[in-house]
């Protein structure tokens, strides 16, 4: 009979996250390295891992770097980024290395691959179909926000060689190892390995990159990031790369503090560069779920029974910001929600109000976690005419999420999962890779999700 106590992933993103970075946490909480090299073999680009213990400011830490056979030693510096372009330009020449763990380009590369030709090559590869989907999920993603950023066709949208190999190695590895630890975590337990992210810690400064001079971070990985939890602390340069970014959304962990639970390993994954009294490392710790017992002990009000009488349901404590306005431009109110989910707030809820003297307003709700709660404040009293905001705290009780991902005649799209006591109570089409699907394939966005709700519910018992 397998253990039914859930396992936990949660990556400490303190100093951001690359994919050098993933792939050595991975190896350091105990993945076997085979796993990756077998990987990288399979998608027979002539390039391997090397695997080897680095110091990053007294930490010792696992380092990857990607070795291209193909690469002429003096063309880029280890771990060139995967810059990707929809016409032929020249880099420009950063006054310091922009990337943790993926120096820039100093010169331009003729050579480049398309997004079609790479989604072409991870499929070739001889890897199981979830590692394949969630690689090319991730590169789409990439593709889409630099696509985006150029206001070009996804299908102009190139990536220079150097970088595209190293890219593509670093997602399909990891896209393999994350597999790996899930397929493990569900042989053992039933249900796949649950992951969880600390709010993710950008950098700061300005970083030079191939369109000028931008302020941390660039404007591929900003786009990458929306609606994910960030914030900018030491050290002053760009901690998260295009390529970690993108994984993180693939990933779609749940983002908050260390959920309660029983850590077995601890792997720190290392960045290039090595601050002084800043460690360039992106820790995971893997464990399980807490028992209800230890739980209730330590902090009896932060959990409750399940109804079911099984495994505890987990209350959050959130914190509640809003005001009442009634003399503010409803564009205005669209761009504080848009930004404030942009600055990691959960929720934000604009609801019609009558006030004083009959003057119709609305009221402005922002659902967050305290550490958002700073720059949340800001934005409400420099953004909006309130005088004054009402701080409050609650507890709210939600279900477990995870993904499954299911093919349609639109390509893959992912089930968004809400499961209690090994009970999934929702299941629904994740709505971005639908809009994606839909505008790819030019049908209504609702046809999507039918077939993907239908793809879904085929594969059910």
């Amino acid at each position: 009979m397998p253990n039914r106590k859930e396992r936990i992933a949660y990556l400490d993103c303190f100093a951001g996250i690359s994919g050098d970075m993933l792939l050595g946490a991975l190896i350091d909480a105990g993945l076997p390295r085979e796993v990756l090299h077998q990987a990288t073999a399979a998608l027979n680009l002539d390039a391997t891992l090397d695997i080897h213990r680095v110091d990053r400011s007294g930490i010792a830490a696992t380092k990857v770097d990607v070795l291209d056979r193909n690469r002429p030693a003096e063309a880029a510096p280890a771990h060139a980024p995967a810059h990707a372009h929809a016409h032929p330009h020249q880099p420009a020449q950063p006054a310091q290395p922009a990337q943790p763990s993926e120096a820039p380009p100093t010169h331009t590369h003729p050579e480049a691959r398309s997004l079609t030709s790479i989604r072409a090559l991870i499929h070739a590869a001889a890897l199981p179909a979830e590692v394949i989907h969630a690689a090319i999920h991730t590169f789409t993603l990439l593709g889409t926000s630099e696509a985006r950023i150029h206001n070009v066709d996804l299908d102009q949208i190139h990536f220079h060689e150097v970088g595209a190999v190293d890219a593509i190695v670093d997602i399909v590895a990891a896209s393999a190892g994350i597999h790996y630890l899930n397929q493990q975590a569900l042989a053992e337990t039933g249900q796949p390995l649950q992951w969880h992210a600390s709010p993710i810690n950008v950098g700061g400064g300005m970083v030079d990159c191939a369109h000028g001079r931008f302020p941390v971070p660039a404007p591929a990985t900003a786009d990458l990031l929306r609606g994910l939890p960030t914030y900018s602390a030491d050290p002053r340069m760009e901690l998260v790369t295009p390529t970690g970014a993108a994984l993180l959304r693939t990933l779609n962990p749940t983002f908050g503090p260390q959920p309660p639970m029983r850590i077995a390993t601890i792997g720190y994954g290392a960045g290039t560069r090595n601050p002084p009294r800043h460690p360039n490392v992106l820790r995971l710790s893997l464990g399980e779920a807490d028992t209800i017992s230890n739980q209730v002990e330590k902090d009896p009000g932060n959990c409750l029974p399940s109804r079911s009488g099984g495994p505890a349901s987990a209350l959050q404590t959130v914190t509640i910001l809003e005001t009442a306005l009634d003399d503010l431009s409803p564009q205005i109110l669209s761009h504080v929600a848009d930004r404030a989910l942009e600055l990691g707030a959960l929720d934000v809820m604009r609801t019609p109000v009558v006030m004083k003297k009959g003057r119709l307003g609305t009221l402005l709700t922002v659902l967050c976690d305290d550490a958002t709660v700073p720059a949340l404040e800001h934005l409400l009293l420099t953004e909006t005419s309130t005088l004054g905001i009402r701080i409050h705290t609650q507890r709210r009780s939600i279900l477990d999420r995870s993904h499954t991902p299911v093919d349609t005649p639109y390509g893959t799209i992912r089930i968004k999962l809400a499961t209690r006591n090994n009970e999934t109570l929702n299941a629904a089409p994740e709505y971005e890779d639908c809009r994606a699907a839909a505008a790819q394939h030019n049908v209504p966005i609702k046809q999507v999700a039918q077939a993907a709700t239908a793809a879904y519910l085929k594969n059910q018992p």
